[in-house]
């Protein structure tokens, strides 16, 4: 069995920063490309940001210069740093990550439970 678990969300004020993390565990044999997704009321999930397991990133337009994707491949863990908040990233975020549970075995793709992260005033 595999978990993600996202911790961090809450309630700031514009223009302030949050930190979420993404917790992988259970029977993991390695992780491969790990996302954050958001769904806000009445619209689509979207991508915010994926990075590999080398640590390359890429960003939604709509966050470049503000958010930044990271990894810490010994911790199976993804954190999401994000600045200068605005209200429209109010959303449920979740943690999506391409996971291998032996050697061998295909990459299977898992979903965290999601974390609200809120932008008001």
């Amino acid at each position: 069995q595999v978990q993600l678990v996202e911790s961090g969300g809450g309630l700031v004020q514009p223009g302030g920063s949050l930190r979420l993390s993404c917790a992988a565990s259970g029977s993991i044999f390695s992780i491969n490309d790990m996302y954050w997704y958001r769904q806000a009321p009445g619209k689509q999930r979207e991508l915010v940001a994926s990075i590999t397991s080398g640590g390359s990133a890429n960003y939604a337009d709509s966050v470049k210069g503000r958010f930044t994707i990271s990894r810490d491949n010994a911790k199976n863990t993804m954190y999401l740093q994000m600045n200068s908040l605005k209200p429209e990233d109010t959303a449920v975020y979740y943690c999506n990550a391409d996971i291998s549970r032996a050697k061998y075995s295909p990459l299977l793709n898992y979903w965290g439970q999601g974390t609200q992260v809120t932008v008001s005033s």
